[in-house]
């Protein structure tokens, strides 16, 4: 059954107890006392034959459950007749199952915005008009426009003045951020502006958003993150409750009393306080962007001793960027405007690049002609009637003739030349820098609980340790393969349990290695986002501290509504085989004992996580970056 047959099923089971616990009450206060009993059993018995089909289900899996206690009150009342017991404890556990749904469908809710938010159509400019197609028909290139209150369907750059873009969907953050001409704009956000033009990056099946929606309904269609930690404590549960109900009838040899015992007993707070604390906390990460794929990697996640970190496009940006431009005797604007024109047709990384550098200091780049690209070497191209050529030193210097000094280059830099009509332009001096805030990031971690800390890459010695000076690693473990990163997260689990947090391909044997594997964004390598327990639905690190907060907090509360409700039920079952508690009674208990450690588990919704950023600059440096 998928959620929403079982929900009905749920709300049915409910109206017959209801109802035949009502109808038995009428008839008791009124002139057929004798029906009573008879209305109170048919309340009874479409829930109890409910409960055996899924116990029975349950048994043919190896699964021994607890709703075993909740049908053995239910037989044992009936068959001792103490019906309005039984019609209580009916009405308390189809009422408890009730809200569990309900609760569960309240946590499910940001999962669910994310789906109904999916468009159907985009509209396209197309030789002068405007024309909505459906977005199978969207091809990188596209130029689109996005309405008010639309969402953007693809990646793409604005090409529009200015952009407000509602990202609360994806990131949690509640205000619009600013984006300029030439910012990339991320699918699924939602337009909070005035209409802007995109030129499409990406086509539908491959953009963010497309990505996010498919890990989510795959976290939906997983096993339901219910039963890890109820099955641990159901057995030992269910020996106390026989043991306890047993003593009192041999003792006392009055059955009644064991018939309270297991009333008291039904075992609510480990059926239903787990789920929902879980649930709870599986939706409230992924409204701060962290989708994690059910319970086990939830609670891994608050038992996380060791973190390793890759390098290129986690701790990194990984994408270049300009820090320097070195010319000769030509503007440096002019150098950087020359140079990203020339490149526009490339799609090599360093030239994406500049193009994008040259974009955001507002420039205008020309169409460039007959443009050659010599793979791993650099371009020659016409712009504006002028010969440019980018790309390495050799390559550009070969070209002009040059056989002068180069500007010095530090570990990990890449330098670009730019010859122009003959002659050495300047040099563009460019790096993958590190994402900001990781220094805080990596403190807050060791504040949760994250004893080891280490960098993970293949990249060399040298350029890992300038990368990552002045954070305080516990190690660096450089010129690595994807099989020695498995090598080094299988050493690590002497430590503990291990989070690994990457977003190549490189790194997806090594995340699925690791106790938790974590992966950089829907956009990352998509065999990452697979083998991952964990995806960052934005790319952007710091959401790792927030997401290991929820599981700690959501941990907790699931923990504090078994321990609380179990404690309470014990005392009820010893009150009730000392005959201080009859069955009806007993039931009543036990249903206010329900609603407290539901009501407390709902606790998880509200966590908010002090990593979460709530600055509005911070917020727009982060999504605009």
């Amino acid at each position: 059954m998928d959620h929403r047959q079982t929900d009905g099923l749920k709300t049915l089971l409910l109206i017959m107890a209801l109802a035949g616990l009502a109808a038995g009450l009428a008839l008791h206060l009124g002139v057929r006392p004798d029906l009573a009993r008879l209305a109170w059993a048919a309340g009874v018995l479409p829930v109890l034959a409910s409960l055996l089909i899924e116990i029975l289900r349950s048994l043919a899996r190896g699964e021994v459950g607890l709703d075993i206690v909740a049908a053995l009150s239910m037989s044992a009342a009936l068959f001792f007749g103490e019906t309005l017991a039984a019609a209580v404890v009916a009405v308390m556990y189809s009422g408890g199952t009730f809200l569990e749904s309900f609760a569960e469908g309240r946590a499910r809710r940001e999962m669910r915005d994310l789906l109904s938010r999916v468009p159907r159509t985009a509209t396209r400019h197309r030789d002068g008009r405007l024309e909505d197609v459906p977005l199978n028909a969207l091809q990188p290139g596209d130029r689109l426009l996005i309405r008010q209150g639309d969402v953007v369907p693809v990646d793409g750059y604005v090409e529009s003045a200015t952009a407000f873009l509602d990202t609360s969907a994806l990131t949690g953050e509640s205000l619009p951020v600013r984006l300029v001409k030439g910012a990339e704009a991320m699918s699924g956000s939602m337009n909070a502006g005035e209409a802007f033009d995109l030129r499409a990056t990406h086509d539908a099946r491959d953009s963010t958003y497309a990505g996010i929606v498919r890990l989510v309904e795959e976290a939906q269609r997983s096993r339901a993150p219910m039963a890890r930690l109820a099955d641990r404590w159901s057995l030992g549960f269910l020996a106390v409750t026989l043991l306890i109900a047993g003593a009192a009838w041999w003792f006392t040899r009055d059955p009644i009393r064991a018939v309270a015992v297991l009333v008291v007993a039904t075992p609510c707070p480990l059926i239903l306080a787990v789920p929902v604390a879980l649930v709870a906390g599986l939706s409230r990460a992924a409204h701060f962007g962290v989708l994690v794929k059910g319970a086990r990697p939830l609670e891994a996640m608050a038992r996380i001793r060791t973190l390793i970190l890759d390098k290129t496009g986690t701790l990194t940006d990984g994408r270049p960027r300009i820090q320097s431009i070195d010319s000769a005797g030509m503007a440096k604007d002019e150098v950087l405007r020359l140079a990203a024109a020339a490149d526009q047709a490339s799609r090599h990384p360093v030239a994406q690049a500049i193009v994008a550098a040259a974009k955001a200091r507002g420039l205008d780049l020309p169409v460039p002609q007959d443009m050659v690209e010599t793979p791993g070497e650099g371009v020659v191209a016409i712009v504006e009637g002028r010969q440019v050529i980018v790309g390495g030193n050799g390559f550009v210097a070969g070209q002009v003739g040059y056989a002068g000094n180069h500007p010095e280059q530090a570990a990990g830099s890449v330098m670009v030349a730019v010859g122009v009509d003959g002659r050495m332009a300047g040099h563009l001096v460019m790096m993958d820098p590190l994402r900001e805030g990781a220094a805080e990031m990596l403190a807050g971690l060791r504040r949760q609980g994250i004893e080891r800390i280490l960098l993970a890459t293949g990249d060399r010695a040298e350029v890992a340790r300038r990368v990552t000076r002045g954070l305080g690693l516990d190690g660096i473990r450089a010129g690595l393969t994807p099989d020695q990163k498995v090598l080094l997260v299988l050493a690590e689990h002497k430590h503990g349990p291990v989070m690994m947090v990457g977003d190549g391909v490189n790194d997806a044997p090594a995340l699925a290695a690791a106790d938790v594997g974590v992966a950089m964004g829907a956009r990352g390598a998509a065999a990452s986002a697979e083998a991952a327990d964990v995806v960052l639905l934005v790319d952007r690190l710091d959401r790792i501290g927030p997401g290991m907060e929820i599981a700690l907090r959501s941990r907790r509360i699931a923990l504090e509504s078994v321990v609380a409700g179990i404690g309470l039920s014990i005392g009820g079952m010893i009150a009730a085989a000392f005959g201080y508690l009859n069955p009806v009674q007993g039931a009543l208990i036990q249903e206010a004992i329900d609603v407290a450690v539901i009501l407390n588990a709902l606790r998880a919704l509200r966590i908010r996580p002090a990593g979460a950023s709530t600055d509005p600059q911070s917020r727009q440096k982060a999504v605009s970056a």
